[in-house]
């Protein structure tokens, strides 16, 4: 099926009563046929509801359905997108070990991936996405996850998603792409081979700014490049915690599997049923809103490029961006998302204009119908240092936009008169 009919019936076959939309089971606990039932589905003998912290029928047709868009094998929804990235480390990696992270990622990878995780006995090593080869230096035998981002927020720089996992392939090491930004809609990463991609569905998979959420994504066959692989021993020998099951002897999508059981059972961020009921009803339209979201970005792009004060545009939807390459290559239709950032003479410029708009809100989300405005120096990215905010790609005149749905030339003539 294509994509927009895959958006609105993927995952879901209409329940007893017929019901047309996918009901919410707002329940935290199901009840068993018997004790043998019960005891069968705590042992794998049978597949079935347990608990919500678990499973649910309502968050089940949401991973479902988000795993058909991207080309997954699986999907596992979480509380947040912060939680999916942490799920993802925790599922390969522990004390000893180190994860390779790309310098320009979200605020909130930064603080997790260079602080949070630091306590967690596990090291963080940096490299620039747009000089991928800078990975293969980093690597050595504790090495378990390579993360970068396909669209980087806010620095907007598009990874070159071949070379990050020809360097990762050959040293057997898995990678992880925060494919938030530009949504399964515009970018499939693990049609290039990476293993794993997470979203925040909190920005444009509800696209109302309505519910939290967070989602990782899995490819077909990854059990080929964890089976027998020393890295990842943990998926290849027997989990005392769950009857001695071995990972990797399943014919099961293995990696959201261990999340399900295993991190999701012990740490608890599951999402909650009425939130995976949001994101279904956003899905439906994410087709069609992201062309409109990329469109309109478009548009405001090449306005911010022939204005005067600006110093710089960041959107590789442009056809002068030195990325624009990338997007041909990787990306849909040219559509770049709703997100871009421009950099003006000074802090003090960027924050006086972020406050002077009327139309965008000044506000730390992405991925809304309602346009967003965003200093990400002063929010964002506050707690950097000034040599980590330009390792990241955010000076201090940074603006990034984040475009909704509003009418484009109203969205245009709002940045005027605030540049004014």
């Amino acid at each position: 099926m294509h994509e927009q009919t895959l958006a609105i019936h993927a995952g879901y076959d209409k329940d007893a009563m017929g019901t047309m939309a996918v009901p919410i089971y707002q329940t935290t606990a199901y009840e068993f046929r018997d004790t043998e039932h019960a005891a069968n589905l705590f042992a794998l003998k049978e597949l079935g509801n347990i608990y919500t912290r678990l499973m649910n029928p309502t968050t089940d047709v949401f991973e479902k359905r988000f795993a058909a868009l991207e080309g997954g094998a699986a999907a596992i929804g979480t509380a947040s997108g912060m939680a999916a990235i942490f799920y993802a480390i925790a599922n390969v990696a522990e004390a000893g070990d180190n994860i390779i992270v790309a310098k320009q990622v979200y605020g909130g990878t930064t603080t997790l991936t260079g602080h949070t995780i630091k306590r967690f006995g596990i090291e963080t090593r940096y490299f620039d996405v747009t000089d991928p080869s800078q990975i293969e230096g980093l690597v050595d035998e504790k090495t378990k996850l390579i993360i970068f981002e396909s669209i980087t927020n806010p620095s907007i720089d598009v990874a070159d998603i071949d070379a990050i996992v020809a360097i990762a392939d050959k040293h057997s090491i898995l990678t992880c792409v925060d494919n938030t930004v530009a949504t399964p809609i515009i970018c499939k990463p693990l049609a290039h081979g990476v293993d794993l991609s997470v979203h925040s569905t909190s920005k444009y998979t509800t696209g109302q700014g309505l519910a939290l959420g967070g989602i990782i994504v899995e490819r077909e066959n990854l059990v080929e490049k964890i089976k027998g692989n020393d890295r990842y021993y943990h998926f290849n020998e027997p989990d005392a915690s769950y009857h001695g099951l071995v990972y990797s002897d399943l014919h099961l999508p293995l990696f959201t599997l261990r999340v399900r059981l295993a991190l999701l059972r012990d740490l608890g961020g599951a999402p909650s049923p009425f939130n995976s009921w949001l994101h279904i009803q956003g899905l439906e339209h994410l087709p069609l809103r992201m062309k409109q979201h990329s469109a309109s970005a478009l548009a405001i792009a090449e306005f911010l490029e022939a204005h005067p004060k600006v110093k710089k545009v960041n959107y590789p939807g442009l056809k002068s961006s030195p990325q624009h390459y990338l997007i041909e290559k990787y990306f849909k239709d040219g559509m770049a998302s709703g997100l871009l950032s421009f950099e003006v003479e000074s802090r003090e410029m960027a924050q006086k204009i972020a406050d002077s708009t009327e139309i965008f809100a000044v506000v730390v989300n992405i991925g809304d119908s309602k346009s967003i405005i965003t200093h990400p120096a002063s929010t964002t990215h506050q707690q950097l240092s000034a040599q980590e905010l330009i390792s990241a790609g955010v000076p201090g005149g940074l603006i990034r936009l984040s475009v909704g749905l509003e009418d484009t030339q109203d969205l245009i003539d709002d940045l005027e008169n605030a540049l004014a």
